[in-house]
């Protein structure tokens, strides 16, 4: 893995991601313009991290940006920008890696950069070497 500094290092950091984030309605965060009713509502989980969010359409998830960044700030092998969620109708929740250093996977299966790849309930994404369980109701 590439850690913050540019170094190969086999190890995985440590430590722990507190809190929940929640602003406003579940319907405030997956409605946007231009979408007819309201998605199905998706949460990230990792309980052994505390790491509980709620996804938005189009939210960046990274260490440096969007709406997540007190969930990453502090995992080294996350990027700045490392991958965005995206609600599209026809086809449900997807994820997009955003060209990150380590790597986003899904149900330990690589994603190639700038490919929409569809969410299903019970799938694990794994952000480096974050591993979030996918709940979709």
């Amino acid at each position: 893995m590439v850690s913050p500094d540019g170094n190969r290092h086999a190890g995985v950091p440590t430590g722990s991601i507190t809190g929940y984030v929640s602003s406003g309605s579940i319907d405030d965060a997956i409605s946007q313009p231009g979408m007819v009713g309201s998605a199905p509502v998706l949460t990230l989980s990792n309980d052994s991290l505390n790491i509980r969010i709620v996804g938005m359409n189009g939210a960046i998830i990274g260490r440096r940006q969007g709406p997540y960044t007190q969930f990453f700030a502090n995992q080294g092998y996350v990027s700045g920008v490392h991958a965005q969620l995206k609600y599209l109708p026809k086809v449900g929740w997807c994820v997009v890696d955003k060209h990150s250093s380590n790597g986003t996977k899904l149900n330990q299966r690589q994603v190639q950069p700038d490919v929409d790849m569809t969410l299903k309930n019970g799938d694990i994404l794994t952000l480096a070497n974050v591993n979030l369980q996918v709940n979709i109701r």
